[in-house]
């Protein structure tokens, strides 16, 4: 049978995107900002899928079709942004319409001397998915367009170092606005953050209570994030923003609780214990135990004896 899937294009700079696009020359090489408001950039051009080394931010300010990442699609609301990062397959598709917007694209070498060089990799939503675009109030998209355009205008007037300067600050204000919105859209989803947090107590206790967990061991972020159709910096995101706890200590509480009703209803040995729960060591379960109770597994246990 005939495979279908479609060739990954690798693009390694922003000239050769510009040459796809059949635009001139950057007037940087390492930084662009692709401008689809007055129809001449036809995003379509570029390859269905490809993948690159090089950072992207897209603010979409009218609907005109889908965008791809990995295997889904974001499919954007009018003012929404999207963030990926070097390496992650992304693309255009044949059903783009003509988004209205902007797409900040830049290889990291423009970061480098400065902090957001480092920083940059703190930013989870770089690796979110198609499911997890960040949707924009009407003042939320009139900041973030008032930056897109200060960092239009300095790159179409004469680059220097000042303009590096200021360029890498609007993009580090840019992030730090895209952190503060996705932290109020996680608040704002009230139906969808406690449907997440019944799905996960569901899955975590269906994880302990049918699964081998001595032979599959302990439950990762990874096999949670897949299992609720998640990233894992999204799913931790999220859940750090209802309750405070990363997806990470969501599992530790849940192996605590475990442990204390096995400590206090079975004369199973304290190794046992952690075998049971999937502890490859019996001391790093101890370390986990006493850093959560403030007392040892056989402290625990002796004082309810």
């Amino acid at each position: 049978m005939k495979d279908e899937t479609p060739k990954i294009t690798k693009l390694s700079s922003i000239t050769e995107i510009h040459h796809m696009l059949d635009l001139p020359g950057p007037n940087h090489p390492l930084i662009t900002l692709l401008d689809t408001h007055d129809g001449k950039i036809n995003l379509s051009k570029l390859p269905v899928r490809y993948v690159t080394t090089l950072y992207k931010i897209s603010f979409i300010s009218k609907l005109g079709g889908k965008f791809r990442y990995g295997q889904g699609y974001y499919d954007f609301d009018e003012g929404s942004m999207v963030f990926t990062a070097p390496n992650q397959v992304v693309g255009s598709t044949a059903i783009y319409k003509g988004n209205e917007g902007f797409s900040l694209v830049f290889h990291q070498d423009f970061l480098q001397g400065y902090p957001l060089a480092a920083k940059i990799k703190q930013y989870g939503f770089f690796s979110y998915t198609s499911n997890e675009a960040l949707h924009l109030s009407e003042q939320e998209r009139t900041m973030v367009s008032a930056i897109f355009s200060i960092i239009q205008e300095e790159l179409n007037s004469r680059i220097d170092d000042f303009s590096h300067e200021v360029i890498i600050a609007q993009i580090e204000l840019l992030l730090s606005y895209a952190k503060r919105f996705y932290k109020r859209q996680f608040l704002t989803r009230h139906a969808a953050g406690n449907l997440l947090l019944e799905q996960l107590e569901n899955l975590l206790n269906a994880y302990f209570n049918e699964k081998p967990t001595a032979i599959n061991g302990i439950p990762t972020v990874q096999y949670l994030a897949e299992q609720l159709n998640y990233t894992p910096n999204y799913l931790s995101d999220m859940l750090r923003s209802l309750t405070g706890l990363n997806a990470q200590q969501h599992i530790h509480e849940k192996l605590i609780e475990r442990s204390k009703q096995l400590l206090l209803t079975t004369t199973m040995s304290i190794s046992e214990v952690a075998y049971e729960l999937g502890f490859e060591h019996s001391q790093s379960f101890s370390r986990l135990f006493k850093l959560k109770m403030k007392l040892s597994p056989l402290q625990f246990r002796a004082s309810f004896n």
